[in-house]
């Protein structure tokens, strides 16, 4: 797999809500910032994720806007806007962000060393 093609196999297995099927996308020292907290290896990583997928029942997730800002054959770095949508207590609930992803080339497998989602910043009128 290309690193261009990474994220969206990510984004595709993440939706399978079955962490089994996203942890061979992540290396093992990984470290994740979500608004929820910081998550540093696998077993962190794996409670955030299925905690969020406990949470949104039925969540879809998806990547936009994406642009890789540094690349080369052993890593890449990337910026996008996520969305998610599902349903919180029953009621339909969305939001989005923008997130940025780093990956790495291990043994010929590109994993995400890194990644950190935030809500967009407020915007203020003078």
């Amino acid at each position: 797999m290309q690193a261009d093609e990474f994220l969206k196999t990510y984004e595709r297995l993440t939706n399978t809500h079955e962490f089994d099927r996203v942890q061979p996308l992540i290396d093992d020292k990984a470290v994740f910032w979500f608004s929820s907290g910081s998550y540093c290896g696998l077993p962190a990583i794996q409670k955030a994720f299925e905690n969020t997928w406990q949470l949104i029942q039925e969540e879809v997730y998806r990547i936009e806007d994406v642009a890789c800002i540094s690349k080369s054959e052993t890593s890449a770095v990337y910026v996008y806007t996520y969305h998610w949508e599902g349903k919180i207590n029953g009621l339909f609930a969305q939001g989005s962000g923008r997130g940025t992803s780093v990956i790495v080339k291990r043994a010929e497998t590109w994993k995400v060393i890194h990644e950190h989602l935030s809500l967009f910043p407020k915007t203020t009128t003078s």
